[in-house]
């Protein structure tokens, strides 16, 4: 399993009338989490477009447990918790509050996409063995 931390603080203009992280910006939050462990393996999304690749999102599932609140500093966890193969990678999200409290999942699919072909691709070669050693298992 490949996992990353990467810290956000909530911002004023992020949240509701009540105070509370507004629902929509969850999504953003599982982007910046999903930007940094691309980064933690060496790659950023700009260098990943400049080798021609793009990274749709063609699915996000969401699940709040306790509001985010302002001026809160979360804690977004994101996981591979499996090997991506083909054009398909999906991370797992999980944002945390100062205690520690689970705050909300969140589970994003998205496709390694050609736009010179204008067709899915399978993930690139380099990033594919970056990945590999965080998925070995003990029996070989």
């Amino acid at each position: 399993m490949f996992s990353a931390t990467t810290h956000i603080r909530v911002r004023y203009g992020e949240t509701d009338q009540m105070g509370f992280l507004y629902y929509g910006n969850y999504a953003l939050y599982y982007e910046v989490g999903r930007a940094e462990a691309i980064r933690q393996l060496g790659y950023t999304y700009k260098q990943l477009e400049e080798m021609g690749i793009l990274m749709p999102v063609i699915e996000l599932n969401c699940q709040y447990f306790r509001p985010a609140l302002y001026d809160n500093l979360i804690t977004v966890k994101t996981f591979l918790n499996e090997l991506p193969e083909g054009p398909r990678i999906t991370f797992h999200s999980e944002l945390y509050n100062e205690e520690n409290v689970l705050l909300n999942k969140g589970i994003t699919t998205l496709v390694f996409y050609d736009p010179k072909i204008k067709k899915k691709i399978s993930i690139p070669p380099e990033l594919f063995l970056r990945l590999t050693p965080y998925f070995k298992t003990n029996n070989g």
